[in-house]
């Protein structure tokens, strides 16, 4: 019951066509050879591994126009286009997706 109502958590239509930038953590949906398209962004270590995964308001599907070198977990600024858009994948379900224009190691705040 509560799996459900996370996976409907509401998504907030005022952020929809937003350019941002986000941090968070690499799940990767399509890893080829280490390189990767497509992963979901989310708030916290672990998340959608050995746990269940946060409510689909706090998870970001990114997808990038290229193939990135990405570890699973890695911590990561996505700079993109913020929709709104639910997609049910193997590691969790997400409210958002984001068209990335870019992606680099995070570094905390004077870095």
């Amino acid at each position: 019951e509560i799996r459900d109502q996370w996976d409907r958590a509401p998504t907030r239509h005022d952020l929809e066509g937003l350019r941002i930038r986000i941090p968070g953590y690499v799940v990767p949906l399509d890893m080829l050879g280490g390189d990767l398209r497509e992963f979901l962004l989310v708030p916290y270590l672990g998340a959608c591994i050995h746990t269940p995964p946060p409510p689909a308001n706090q998870i970001i599907q990114v997808q990038s126009g290229r193939r990135q070198s990405l570890q699973t977990m890695d911590a990561v600024w996505v700079v993109g286009t913020l929709k709104i858009g639910r997609s049910d994948t193997r590691m969790g379900v997400s409210g958002y997706l984001l068209e990335a224009t870019r992606i680099e190691p995070y570094r905390g705040p004077g870095r």
